[in-house]
C-alpha cells in the first residue's frame, strides 16, 4: 500500500494562504511560517502531519498527496476545516 508524509499550513482564507505561499516561495522556512500561522495543533510541529495511508486524511489531501509532485509546496487546497498549503516529504 502506498505510504506518505507530508506536513501542512492551515489558515482561514485563501488570501492569507496565497500570502504565506509567496514567503515559501521567496525562501522562507516552511516549519518556521507553519509555527507563525497555523491554526491546526500540528503548526507547532512545524506542520508534520506524521505519515498516513490513503483515506486516513479528508479527500482533498488524498488528492494532492498521493498524486502530485514529492517536495513541492501545493496549495491553497480547500478543506471543511479551511484552507491548507501542503508539502508532500515522502511517498512510498
Amino acid at each position: 500500500m502506498t505510504r506518505a508524509r507530508a506536513r501542512h499550513i492551515l489558515v482561514s482564507t485563501e488570501a492569507e494562504c496565497i500570502e504565506i505561499k509567496a514567503k515559501l516561495e521567496a525562501g522562507a522556512e516552511f516549519e518556521s511560517l507553519a509555527k507563525q500561522h497555523s491554526s491546526c495543533p500540528s503548526g507547532q510541529g512545524g506542520g508534520d502531519l506524521g505519515e498516513f495511508g490513503p483515506g486516513q486524511m479528508v479527500k482533498q489531501f488524498d488528492e494532492v498527496v498521493f498524486h502530485e509532485e514529492v517536495g513541492k509546496v501545493h496549495g491553497p487546497v480547500k478543506t471543511q476545516f479551511g484552507y491548507h498549503l501542503l508539502e508532500i516529504t515522502k511517498r512510498s
